[in-house]
């Protein structure tokens, strides 16, 4: 971090500024130049509150040299992360895995039902949302605990780890005894107390970017689960809004070699919240592969016009399956396999 300081500050200021940075830890080299002073701070600047420094009247600039996470950073922590998910591997350079399932657990019968067929289809995870953030208080809202217990029924019958998402803290008990992956949605991205008590549990952390985030502040969330003790993040892209209508949100393809460059943890995309559109799914999927996505995480459902929850978005298994398909043999081009 370098700390510019206007040349006509009183000395006894600059010391006082030196002194309460020492005091963090932190090595100051002072360097006086035509115009300015300049402060450069080394050591764990992750804790320091750049608006606190530049408090100082005197204090012209402040600028950050690395990036403020330490934990997900790729400098210190070179090797990819590979994340296992109740026996899935999820991260690394072979293996892309892939999530299947329904927007919401609308009943035993429904989840069961298309439990087999994703599996069939080749999906490696089931994904059902049993607690539903919705936009509107009208909407479906899950079926909260009873949907985490069907999905604990499909997973029995075909051995494939669940997901599901986790809205409170007063719900962790319940995720850290059922769930195999947690996700953290879009809309809980900076809930700092759930990424706190999310760092606490045993489970791998599945987090979504948020509707209107950078990517600093995504990776910034992964930080404080991790900071707090869990090292097991998966990312997951979901589309940005922007100023386009003519999908639900805006994919960021970029994302996925900027993760990898900044990053060690896997990151999947989630194609059905990015376009919003089943008939948008299979290119955005297709791309995401090439482009070197750790995962997809795609929405079926077997009865998309009878769906409680974003059944214009979701991929009839038939067409899933085709997908997957099609999927595999871009995967084998670029070394990779789903």
């Amino acid at each position: 971090m370098i700390v510019t300081v206007r040349k006509n500050s009183e000395k006894q200021n600059v010391e006082r500024l030196i002194q309460q940075l020492t005091l963090k830890g932190l090595e100051v080299n002072y360097s006086e130049g035509e115009h300015h002073i300049v402060l450069g701070l080394v050591g764990d600047t992750t804790g320091v509150d750049i608006t606190w420094i530049r408090s100082f009247d005197f204090v012209q600039e402040v600028t950050r040299v690395a990036a403020p996470y330490k934990k997900a950073n790729r400098q210190f922590h070179p090797e990819d992360t590979i994340v296992n998910v109740a026996g899935v591997k999820i991260g690394g350079h072979e293996k892309i895995a892939v999530i299947g399932g329904p927007c919401a657990v609308e009943s035993k019968e429904q989840v069961l039902r298309i439990a087999h067929e994703v599996k069939d289809a080749g999906a490696s995870l089931l994904r059902g949302g049993a607690y539903k953030p919705r936009t509107s208080p009208y909407a479906f809202q899950g079926l909260e605990t009873k949907g985490i217990e069907y999905l604990c029924e499909a997973r029995k019958q075909t051995n494939l780890p669940i997901v599901s998402e986790l809205m409170s803290v007063d719900k962790v008990e319940e995720f850290e005894k059922h769930v195999d992956l947690v996700q953290i949605g879009a809309r809980n991205m900076q809930n700092f107390d759930l990424l706190k008590a999310a760092g606490k549990m045993t489970k791998p952390i599945l987090l979504k970017r948020g509707l209107s985030n950078t990517i600093e502040e995504w990776i910034m969330s992964a930080e404080y689960i991790m900071a707090h003790g869990n090292p097991n993040v998966i990312l997951c892209e979901r589309g940005i809004r922007t100023f386009e209508k003519y999908t639900r949100n805006t994919l960021d393809l970029s994302v996925i070699a900027i993760i990898k460059q900044r990053t060690h943890l896997p990151i999947i995309i989630d194609p059905s919240h990015a376009t919003g559109d089943w008939s948008l799914v299979e290119s955005v999927s297709l791309a995401a592969v090439a482009a070197g996505a750790d995962g997809l995480m795609v929405e079926v459902h077997d009865q998309p016009e009878c769906a409680l929850c974003d059944g214009s978005q979701s991929l009839k298994p038939k067409k899933f399956k085709e997908m997957l398909e099609k999927a595999s043999q871009i995967a084998k081009v670029i070394g990779r396999e789903l």
